[in-house]
């Protein structure tokens, strides 16, 4: 069974080295369990190769995916914010970043004691400044906040609060074309404990495959020495971020294509329930003319025998005899050769018992 299990772990990480991802088409639950076991096995006997990591992913329509992606596991043991790369924090401020130096010269943000602003400020770029390195882009926060607001006058002369305020401790990194917010302040700034008031604590948003979003000053360590975590932190979520947005991408364009599929074969079997229509209603009044005609035909045929009849109601049914002709003539769809019909655009309603769950609306709403 562990000779197994392991040969499959085996064939399995190396089935997305080539192929970059493993797709299992709708896999019943069982089928989930054993593979999520072979994935956990491979994990645990270091069947992964250096600096992937296994992931799983159940997908919109059920379809179980595994790739191997870059990077240790935001939830890996090893990735301890003392054993993270070391970033450099200068002692003093000197050519801050713009982002840095709007928060300095700006009293009104980044508000704490005095010497625990200019570390936060040194913090802040030693940041900036390692991100820059690494090639990523630092910028002013200024989304909507929840924490905070300052009032604005409204036209009515009153004073509400703003629910969209620039937060006082916070600056972007923009790593990938993805925004994640750095938020630095006292973690208790109402506390009368020396030691507990000058702690600081650096944020970042949640994230829900995130391992950490909070770093505080500690006895172990101080946010000096583990600005190299945040990074990592940050890092790891653009690259998961990237990684979803492919994924997400991907499955968009997967629903965009097998929609059009099934509108185009919608719109196929909608045409032909059109001409089926068209022949339904031929046939019937073919069926109709021909009762007619054999009716003209006994009509006339009794006519025939009507010679010692009144003339003039023998001249009436001739009459209608001769227009019950021309309408049956009229009537009559093989009287001239029928051409194939032209089916007209559908409408939504008439595609959408073709679809099998999808909406004849768009690609989004899906039944299936």
């Amino acid at each position: 069974m562990a000779l197994a299990r392991r040969a499959k772990a085996k064939e399995l990480i190396e089935r997305p080295v080539t192929d970059r991802r493993v797709t299992f088409t709708k896999p019943d639950d069982a089928t989930v369990t054993k593979w999520r076991r072979v994935i956990d096995h491979a994990k645990r006997h270091s069947l992964v190769p250096d600096g992937k990591r296994v992931e799983s992913l159940r997908m919109w329509n059920r379809d179980l995916q595994i790739s191997l992606v870059k990077g240790p596991h935001p939830n890996s043991l090893h990735q301890r914010p003392d054993e993270a790369p070391h970033v450099h924090v200068p002692s003093q401020l000197r050519s801050p970043h713009p982002v840095v130096a709007a928060l300095r010269d700006d009293e009104g943000r980044l508000v704490m004691p005095t010497l625990l602003r200019r570390r936060s400020l040194l913090l802040l770029q030693g940041i900036a400044a390692e991100a820059v390195r690494r090639g990523h882009k630092v910028k002013e926060h200024g989304v909507p906040s929840r924490r905070r607001s300052r009032a604005y006058t409204s036209y009515d002369g009153r004073c509400h609060p703003s629910s969209y305020s620039v937060r006082e401790d916070e600056l972007d990194l923009v790593v990938d074309g993805f925004t994640y917010t750095v938020t630095i302040q006292q973690e208790s700034p109402q506390s009368t404990d020396p030691e507990h008031s000058k702690s600081l604590v650096i944020e970042l948003g949640y994230s829900r495959s995130s391992w950490q979003s909070r770093w505080a000053d500690r006895k172990r360590w101080v946010l000096e020495d583990i600005l190299g975590a945040v990074l990592r932190e940050i890092e790891t979520r653009a690259a998961e971020d990237a990684q979803r947005k492919a994924d997400e991408e991907r499955a968009k364009a997967e629903r965009e294509f097998r929609w059009r599929a099934a509108m185009e074969k919608a719109k196929e079997l909608a045409a032909q329930e059109q001409y089926a229509e068209v022949l339904r209603v031929q046939a019937g009044q073919w069926q109709e003319a021909a009762n007619l005609s054999a009716y003209c035909d006994a009509l006339e045929r009794r006519l025939e025998k009507a010679a010692e009849e009144d003339d003039a109601l023998v001249a009436s049914a001739h009459g209608w005899l001769a227009w019950a002709r021309r309408y049956v003539q009229s009537l009559d769809p093989l009287t001239r050769l029928p051409a194939m019909p032209t089916a007209r655009e559908p409408k939504p309603e008439e595609l959408a018992p073709y679809l099998n769950g999808w909406s004849p609306h768009g690609p989004e709403a899906h039944r299936g």
